[in-house]
């Protein structure tokens, strides 16, 4: 008996391909766009929903398969938009593809899908899914390494690992685009999407200003003399160069944002040297953390990716109580932000991840 997987078609070529090889390979199949966002409730959001919305449908009625859309608006404001603003306004830098994945696509939808009679769901993420067992998979980088995605997926459980499928994991861009131009899929020429769905145009910091109310306070040197007065902390984060609204100084050194103390309501500014206080660190906490099989309980030697794009770091990782461990790079990084996910490797298989704190 065939497989029944839901694909989750974005309206981008990457799931339209994915949908395509599923069908080519035998699985019974059917597309899903997963709605999380109405204009209604941000005006100037200038969303694509919509054109994704009539893509993904072309796509699914050129594959010649069933067509659906699984409404998880309230779902995605109540656990990604709030945990997005929440986030901000704690001083914190929230990733919200990893939150999304971990409850949406593969929480919420592939749940959803279950309960509809799939077996599976499949999306188009640039990652690779290995059998290590009868049951148990493992996630390894995806052939292209300018496009792994597996670092957004650092989050996820084996349960959810099993029921996905990752189709496009072994090929690089420019062969899903000739795949595409090939079975002539009507998006086949479409551009990439950039950044998180809903803001569409906006800026984060014209979307939160909708929900954070700025509050100023003092911009100050890491010895603590005020320089100037920020418009509020969320239009902030570490590492940030531009719009912080103080110049350069005689030396023509640029300041760059190193700390940002909640409780006084002060930005922290330094300028971009390695031994900045704040800039670079070695050593950092990680808590929430998830793994996508067997969890590490013992002190050991990994890689990390310290942020999406950023190549993998040789770390030593230190388990300690309640879902936390302390990591230790062998090289100083760059901006490190509580709030932002480290993601867990073994060469190029993915372990999981956590959050900075």
């Amino acid at each position: 008996m065939k497989k029944k997987i839901l694909v989750a078609l974005s309206g981008g070529v990457d799931s339209a391909v994915a949908a395509l090889l599923l069908k080519q390979q035998g699985y019974a199949i059917e597309g899903a766009y997963i709605r999380t966002w109405m204009n209604e409730e941000m005006p100037l959001a200038d969303c694509p929903a919509q054109q994704d919305i009539e893509d993904s449908r072309a796509v699914a009625a050129h594959l010649q398969i069933d067509y659906r859309i699984v409404n998880l608006v309230n779902e995605y404001r109540e656990q990604v938009v709030h945990y997005l603003v929440d986030g901000y306004r704690r001083g914190f830098t929230p990733n919200p593809d990893t939150m999304c994945n971990r409850e949406m696509k593969f929480g919420l939808f592939l749940d959803y899908a279950r309960k509809a009679g799939f077996d599976g769901i499949a999306t188009g993420h640039y990652v690779q899914k290995i059998p290590i067992s009868d049951a148990d998979y493992t996630l390894r980088e995806g052939v292209d390494i300018n496009k792994d995605q597996s670092y957004f997926l650092a989050l996820l459980n084996q349960q959810q690992i099993r029921g996905a499928h990752f189709p496009i994991g072994g090929y690089t861009k420019p062969e899903i685009r000739a795949i595409a131009l090939k079975h002539k899929l009507p998006n086949a020429q479409k551009k990439d999407s950039q950044g998180i769905c809903f803001l569409g145009n906006l800026n984060i910091n014209q979307f939160l200003q909708h929900y954070i109310d700025d509050q100023p306070g003092e911009i100050v040197n890491t010895k603590g003399e005020v320089l100037g007065q920020h418009r509020g902390l969320h239009r902030y984060t570490i590492g940030q160069r531009r719009g912080i609204g103080i110049p350069s100084n005689t030396d023509n050194e640029f300041y760059v944002v190193t700390g940002i103390n909640i409780k006084t309501n002060q930005l922290i500014v330094g300028f971009e040297h390695p031994q900045t206080p704040g800039l670079y660190t070695r050593s950092m906490k990680i808590s929430d953390i998830h793994f996508t099989g067997d969890a590490i309980t013992e002190a050991c030697k990994l890689l990390a990716k310290p942020r999406y794009r950023d190549p993998s770091q040789i770390i030593h990782y230190t388990p300690l109580n309640d879902g936390c461990a302390q990591i230790e790079f062998e090289q100083p990084q760059r901006a490190l932000a509580a709030g932002q996910v480290l993601a867990l490797y073994h060469d190029s298989q993915l372990l999981g991840g956590g959050f900075y704190c």
